[in-house]
């Protein structure tokens, strides 16, 4: 049985509504910009505002490794955080093999920390 052209309608119309939104999430800002103003720009709005002071050097250059090494370390702590939640509320379940296992994450994690912290990814200078 050959298909017709109105079993292809809803695949049309979604196309059409997420195109629409598309492209109403892109023109749509730029527009607001022009019209309000806020796309010219001025020495105060092209002023520092993240650290509060001038730029030292240019900003593209590269950053420290220990920049992204504590970040990661937070990502991985955060991490171990997000994942005690579930366990602590699915623990009546799990019992005795869901806390051994939590407490085989915690122990590797503890190295890991222990382990960052000798090779001195936590030091900042």
């Amino acid at each position: 049985m050959a298909p017709t052209a109105a079993g292809y309608l809803p695949i049309l119309l979604f196309l059409v509504v997420a195109l629409g939104l598309s492209l109403s999430f892109v023109v749509l800002p730029m527009l607001v910009s022009k019209l309000t103003g806020s796309s010219n720009p001025y020495p105060d709005k092209l002023a520092e505002y993240e650290c509060g002071f001038p730029a030292f050097e240019d900003s593209r250059s590269q950053f420290d490794v220990r920049f992204y090494l504590v970040a990661i370390l937070f990502i991985i702590f955060d991490l171990e955080a997000a994942f005690l939640f579930p366990w602590a509320v699915s623990l009546h379940a799990t019992r005795l093999v869901g806390w051994g296992s939590m407490m085989l994450f915690l122990v590797e994690l503890a190295l890991g920390y222990i382990y960052a912290w000798k090779k001195g990814a936590l030091e900042w200078e």
